[in-house]
């Protein structure tokens, strides 16, 4: 089976997950998840697999091949697995759950390497761009940093207490990190330079950018620039769209029926893929702020996107 350009999954609470062909909108391949619902999906850097997580379980499907068994399977979380992504190389990947871990898996050995306890559910993880460092939220309010070199957490923010963080996200040179959470803010903080570590977090800005859920914000990739957003998806049916720049609105992206769980740039941040409880994923343009393609086919909420429509990285 040979492999598109660009990868481009969703997964639904109807239990499958689907793959697109991104301008003609066509599903060409479906891949029964029976076990559980599937919480995020992501794609590894060479395009070679798709990681579901779901409860408890993250699993790993062959993207190049019609094989519609996992090709393995990573299980010492003990409840819903609410965030995975992989390091730079792919080397290994990392989770987040809601039985309050962080974990580190090397793909190429079995079981887990490392466990970090958050001490509350764990909603969502991401990668600093240094590659050693992991930044977790969690439903009690905290972010923590992990440092993967000293092994241990080297910060925490409680931005508003009790309010859970739904989403982090870093800016791809390590400038800034942005979380936002169940009362529709977002908070930025300028990750000082100079310093290899991120430990020091300057409040930047604090926007209220909806009246309900945030349920995912995303920073624009480095081909975006000179150009900087912030995607902030919303359980008010919405995706606004921020000038980093002075978090001014720039675009509010109006036309999915009920709540926007995830949303995901294409690599030149010219278009925007976005999945909703309407059962359906949209792509976007970023210039005029249109709605391009539907991608229909689900018959339940969709709850996650995964997009790479970028070059592998090249062999070290």
């Amino acid at each position: 089976m040979t492999q598109p350009s660009v990868i481009l999954a969703t997964a639904s609470y109807d239990h499958t997950i689907r793959f697109w062909e991104a301008k003609s909108g066509r599903c060409y391949r479906t891949i029964q998840y029976p076990d559980s619902q599937v919480n995020r999906l992501e794609i590894t850097p060479d395009k070679r697999y798709l990681a579901a997580a779901g409860n408890p379980h993250i699993r790993l499907f062959d993207i190049n091949s019609g094989n519609p068994q996992r090709v393995m399977s990573y299980d010492s979380h003990t409840n819903n697995v609410m965030a995975v992504g992989f390091q730079c190389d792919g080397k290994w990947m990392y989770s987040g759950s809601e039985d309050g871990t962080v974990k580190i898996w090397d793909l190429r050995a079995p079981g887990c390497q490392r466990e970090y306890e958050s001490r509350g559910a764990v909603n969502t993880v991401v990668l600093h761009p240094n590659q050693t460092e992991l930044i977790s939220g969690d439903q009690n309010g905290n972010i923590r940093v992990w440092d993967l070199t000293a092994n241990s957490c080297s910060c925490e923010l409680v931005p508003e207490v009790d309010t859970a963080v739904r989403s982090l996200t870093v800016m791809w040179d390590g400038s800034l990190v942005v979380a936002a959470n169940n009362h529709g803010t977002s908070y930025v903080w300028r990750l000082l330079k100079g310093n290899q570590t991120m430990t020091n977090f300057e409040p930047l800005h604090k926007l209220q950018a909806h009246n309900g859920y945030i349920l995912k914000c995303l920073l624009s990739p480095e081909f975006c620039e000179p150009h900087r957003y912030l995607a902030t998806a919303s359980s008010d049916h919405t995706v606004k769209i921020w000038n980093v720049d002075g978090f001014t609105l720039e675009k509010t992206l109006i036309g999915h029926q009920r709540w926007v769980w995830d949303c995901v740039f294409s690599v030149d941040g010219a278009y925007l893929i976005t999945a909703s409880s309407d059962t359906t994923a949209k792509l976007w343009s970023m210039t005029s702020g249109e709605e391009i393609k539907t991608y229909q086919g689900h018959h339940k909420a969709t709850v996650c996107c995964a997009l790479h429509d970028g070059a592998e990285p090249s062999p070290s």
